[in-house]
């Protein structure tokens, strides 16, 4: 059983920064692709970035790219979310999840294993 634990929502003024953290357990990293989605007020979930099982390529929602980055360590067994240039549109929650022998997909379903969220805030 994999287990995820975000942390580092909070709340931050349009053009701040937050840096968001899941800690990963049950099992190793290794071979699990990994992704951040978040869920705004009114939206659907949506995937936001995420890499593939061998941590080889790197995904990222148009909105997002170039302001956020994905980043994790197999050693340390945790995920990033690095968030720049934050914005209103970018308030939601934002779950880590894990996918075992993944390619790294956009869609919610392929992931087996989801952390309990966090809030981030943007306020303009």
């Amino acid at each position: 059983q994999v287990h995820l634990l975000e942390s580092g929502g909070g709340s931050v003024q349009a053009g701040g920064s937050l840096r968001l953290s899941c800690a990963v357990s049950g099992r190793t990293l290794s071979g699990v692709a990994m992704a951040w989605f978040r869920q705004g007020p009114g939206n659907k979930r949506e995937f936001v970035a995420g890499c593939d099982k061998s941590d080889t390529n790197t995904y990222y929602a148009d909105s997002v790219k170039g302001r956020f980055t994905f980043s994790r360590d197999v050693t340390e067994n945790m995920v990033w979310l690095q968030m720049n240039i934050l914005k209103p549109e970018d308030t939601a929650v934002y779950w880590c999840a894990a996918d075992p022998g993944g390619m790294g997909s956009p869609f919610s379903w392929e992931y087996s294993y989801w952390g309990q969220g966090t809030q981030v805030t943007v306020s303009s």
